[in-house]
């Protein structure tokens, strides 16, 4: 994972504007849904045109500044990488993606550069003429700079049910959105979306949210987050053109496996020009080593070499010192809010059938995305290309290397201030619950296989953030016990009739449902030293609690394994909470005391120096 500068940007010039201004109405916001065919309008697919020079499309983004440092520039330059290729290519920028597909289609160019989920979105569109679907030749990196700010009142992504949330239409966000809802179990219709005609400035998603005080939420660029809330760990004040109480409840940082940047290619040319792709993605591998070897010595020692400089500033001048004004903040910035994935992660991300967050998987997210969301009325997917990344790696002259299993978060020593302490519901970004029967100790893969499922998938997609599976306890017998204990003491006395006691301490009403105050009054002793020791019962149910959550995580690394899904059991972490944060604080029956009986799967940010680093995340 990467540091976030102030000056980090993602796709964020007023030109870099994913659906194509002109398509939309002059007011600020978009609130109706409009099918991806009917923002394309009508189009004659074509063949390819004829001719050596190839029109290639790039975006605003770190990954596409690698295709500058291999073409040499917006033209083939001799000496470039892709020129001693034989390839020769005009590089277009294609920031309108609605545009990018009309010349798609029309044959002006073979290619689309893309996210899976946009290209997801123009899927029916794309697949209508076998010619013209799309096969994804190459993966560029994954987002860490693309996040959700809401206010104050929002803590989790849970917490955004029945809210209003402002999101660029057809943009990369729609994906982050779809994606975050969808590991709180939430749909389209469990929010409102007001639907925006840029990414960033005056008609953005968060001008929207900082002046319409009832719009919740709001997915943004990491510029704009910034604005708003002072940076990632922060909380804006209403200072400085931040709003009061906004915050990040989900990023990329964490949710590094959401937005996938990708380049496709239509069936037919990839059938007629096999040698040509194959070029162009050696080719492109080789420039991503070459830079994120430049980024990693800069970062490292903030001497820049004149080679990066080089490349630096010829990505400036193709989008602009009025977009990126600066070399070392802006235009390395860029770079730095992407996470490349290298050769190991073209081979992880096609090829590896036991990757949660690989092709298939990716492209039944972006699919789903389509025909729930009402962009398209049938499933529409695309395909995966079938290359052998030995040759490959040889054509580009780079060294195979395959992905490998690796621990990539340090032992869990913060466990007991980060998964237990105060600071947890801020660290918290999603989680859900199962629920266990009295005395269950071992947790069957064919009764919580769609439970573990979820968890695995969620691990994968939040590849940067711990999953923290914390087992809880019901209180009953802790407080019937403290009851005891105090009363045996004279303590606590006892009112009332059957079914309708109260009880005092001290002259005042002690509340048994205030379990924080009874656990520090129990952990206190003051009710130890006889018969009874509600102590002795808390500190059992803390052991249960911790037992189930580690039987919880053999289970689930048992399911990983039978179902052939990869799984880094560093990322997850069994906590037991014992009694401390109940559903029913004072069960009445079986069936209340039941609710607190459960296991609680969270997905919990991190510090970034419990990552092991990386330079090709995949």
């Amino acid at each position: 994972m990467h540091r976030i500068l102030p000056t980090m940007m993602k796709r964020v010039a007023p030109v870099a504007l994913l659906v194509a201004v002109a398509l939309f109405t002059p007011a600020c916001t978009v609130r109706a849904q409009e099918k991806f065919s009917d923002l394309v309008g009508p189009v004659r697919v074509e063949p390819v045109a004829a001719g050596n020079t190839i029109n290639v499309p790039f975006i605003l983004w770190g990954g596409d500044i690698a295709t500058f440092l291999a073409n040499g520039d917006l033209k083939t330059k001799p000496g470039s990488i892709y020129q001693k290729l034989g390839l020769d290519m005009q590089l277009q920028p294609g920031d309108d993606f609605v545009g990018q597909v009309r010349n798609y289609l029309s044959g002006k160019s073979p290619m689309l550069r893309g996210t899976m989920h946009m290209i997801g979105l123009a899927g029916e569109v794309l697949g209508q003429d076998p010619r013209t679907k799309p096969v994804i030749i190459l993966q560029l990196s994954w987002s860490a700079g693309d996040h959700i700010v809401a206010r104050k009142t929002i803590r989790t992504l849970n917490d955004l049910k029945g809210k209003k949330v402002a999101c660029q239409q057809g943009g990369p966000h729609v994906g982050l959105l779809y994606d975050s809802l969808s590991a709180a179990s939430l749909g389209r219709n469990d929010v409102e979306i007001v639907w925006t005609k840029d990414i960033t400035g005056p008609n953005g998603p968060a001008e929207t949210f900082r002046r319409d005080p009832t719009i919740d939420a709001c997915c943004v660029i990491t510029p704009d987050m910034i604005g708003l809330t002072s940076g990632l760990e922060a909380e804006g004040t209403g200072a400085e053109g931040t709003v009061a109480g906004a915050r990040v409840v989900n990023s990329t940082v964490q949710m590094s496996r959401s937005i996938a940047d990708v380049y496709a290619v239509r069936r037919d040319w990839y059938d007629a020009n096999q040698d040509w792709v194959k070029k162009f993605v050696a080719g492109h591998l080789k420039a991503t080593e070459q830079l994120v070897g430049m980024r990693k010595v800069y970062s490292e020692s903030s001497k820049m070499a004149k080679e990066y400089e080089q490349i630096l500033s010829m990505a400036q001048r193709i989008y602009g010192k009025d977009v990126l004004p600066t070399l070392e903040g802006d235009v390395h910035g860029l770079l730095l809010d992407c996470s490349f994935v290298g050769l190991p992660g073209q081979i992880a991300f096609f090829q590896q059938k036991s990757n949660a967050s690989g092709f298939d998987e990716t492209m039944s997210r972006a699919v789903s995305l389509a025909t729930e969301w009402k962009y398209s009325n049938v499933r529409a997917g695309f395909e995966p290309n079938d290359f052998d990344y030995k040759k490959i790696a040889e054509l580009a002259g780079i060294e195979y290397v395959e992905p490998k299993s690796v621990e990539r978060f340090a032992p869990s020593g913060e466990a007991t201030d980060l998964f237990l302490g105060d600071n947890l519901d801020s660290n918290t970004i999603v989680s859900f619950s199962i629920n266990f029967e009295p005395n269950e100790q071992s947790f069957s893969t064919d009764r919580y296989g769609a439970e573990f499922l979820r968890a695995l998938k969620q691990a994968s997609q939040f590849g940067n953030a711990r999953v923290v599976i914390r087992g809880h306890a019901d209180p009953t017998k802790t407080l019937v016990d403290l009851v005891k204990a105090g009363m045996a003491k004279g303590v606590i006395q006892q009112v009332g009739q059957p079914g309708n006691f109260r009880y005092f301490m001290n002259g005042k009403a002690l509340d048994l449902n205030d379990t924080k105050q009874i656990v520090e009054m129990v952990k206190a002793g003051t009710f130890g030293g006889g018969a009874v020791d509600p102590m002795v019962t808390m500190q059992a149910a803390v052991n249960l609690s911790q037992s189930r959550a580690e039987a919880v995580k053999k289970s689930l690394e048992k399911f990983a394994n039978e179902s052939k899904i990869n799984i880094d059991l560093s990322q997850i972490v069994p906590v037991g909470a014992g009694i401390l944060e109940p559903i029913i604080a004072k069960p009445r029956n079986m069936d209340e005391a039941k609710e607190n009986m459960r296991v609680e799967f969270r997905i919990v940010k991190v510090n970034p120096e419990a990552l092991a680093p990386t330079d090709f995340n995949f």
